[in-house]
């Protein structure tokens, strides 16, 4: 594997930790998106805050117990909770009901189609809803671990035990299964619609070449992976789950088939979530010290955004333009870094 940069808190290490804006959320974090300009910070249990620019706080209550998964595409946030519903917020702070479980059942998974569609799940079973309002699910094997849309068209990638499902709701034709053995709990498609890549119970992810359903085996992890994030243009695969940023290859035919990592600003901590700039061959890093660093794809310069000493970093989002970074621990110390 190649390796760069130097230890964070080194001298060479330009610090950036001055300009933060402070965020005090009062509130535990799990993820982070934005909604437009304003930042969306997820809590554990009921709420969203919505943070602006200058730091303003508008906290919106979205589900009646706790929240489960989230989804989000810049206009709309979605999520699943253990009170059976569906519901979206967008930037204005208004929360509409998509759907609710018959039975109650936990939303574990959420995804969004830049068309309009919506794809949740509810045990072994996953929902797509499309714009003109139809409704199709499918049952796969075992409880849902992850769903995603393809980049291109409106087809429903499911992880799942022992493999993934490709789904087209709106065709006749029966699902594809994509198999590999162990529990698959998150998956995304590559930006180029080229390849699938699954993260596992077990410290590894799996993938897939979609034109012959080609297996890429991507292990060496020293823990589970939690977080991934697609490069600018989707060269690279940014993964959590080791003491660095593992970076995969993925612009060949061929992905990481036969080749190794690259791995980015190591430090003494492990690497809890990372997000890739959207424009710029750029990263944020969140660590389990509270450290958050960006880098660059490039040379893995580093830049110091959070010092360490807190709980675990949650939630990393950059907003469409990617003049914005916003962070959160798991405590809900937050931080916004204009750029």
């Amino acid at each position: 594997m190649k390796e760069f940069s130097p230890e964070a808190g080194s001298s060479s290490i330009v610090s950036v930790t001055d300009r933060v804006r402070p965020v005090a959320l009062g509130m535990a974090v799990t993820s982070v998106h934005f909604l437009s300009e304003r930042a969306a910070f997820v809590g554990g249990e009921e709420n969203v805050a919505l943070v602006d620019p200058q730091g303003e706080i508008s906290k919106v209550a979205v589900h009646g117990a706790g929240i489960l998964s989230t989804a989000c595409d810049g206009a709309r946030l979605v999520m699943g909770g253990d009170d059976g519903k569906v519901v979206s917020l967008n930037a204005k702070g208004e929360v509409s009901l998509l759907a609710t479980d018959p039975k109650r059942r936990w939303i574990d998974a959420v995804a969004l189609h830049p068309d309009g569609a919506f794809a949740w799940s509810a045990g072994k079973t996953a929902f797509v809803k499309s714009g003109k309002n139809d409704e199709k699910s499918i049952e796969v094997p075992s409880t849902v671990g992850g769903l995603a849309f393809a980049p291109k068209g409106l087809r429903l990638a499911i992880a799942h035990y022992n493999g993934a499902t490709l789904w087209f709701p709106n065709m006749a034709a029966p699902a594809e299964f994509l198999p590999w053995a162990g529990s698959h709990l998150a998956v995304t498609f590559s930006p180029d619609n080229k390849f699938l890549v699954t993260a596992m119970h077990e410290a590894a992810l799996h993938g897939w070449r979609l034109a012959d359903n080609r297996h890429m085996r991507m292990t060496g992890y020293p823990g589970r992976v939690r977080s991934m994030s697609w490069s600018a243009g989707g060269k690279f695969l940014a993964t959590s789950g080791a003491d660095t940023v593992i970076m995969w290859p993925f612009a060949s035919k061929d992905g990481p088939m036969g080749k190794e990592p690259a791995m980015l600003a190591p430090l003494q901590a492990r690497v809890s979530v990372v997000a890739c700039h959207p424009r710029n061959d750029i990263l944020a890093a969140g660590y389990s010290d509270g450290t958050v660093l960006m880098v660059r794809l490039e040379d893995g310069a580093e830049i110091l955004v959070r010092r360490n000493g807190t709980a675990p970093v949650a939630g990393l989002a950059w907003n469409a333009k990617g003049t914005l970074l916003a962070f959160a621990d798991e405590t809900g110390d937050a931080g916004l870094l204009e750029l």
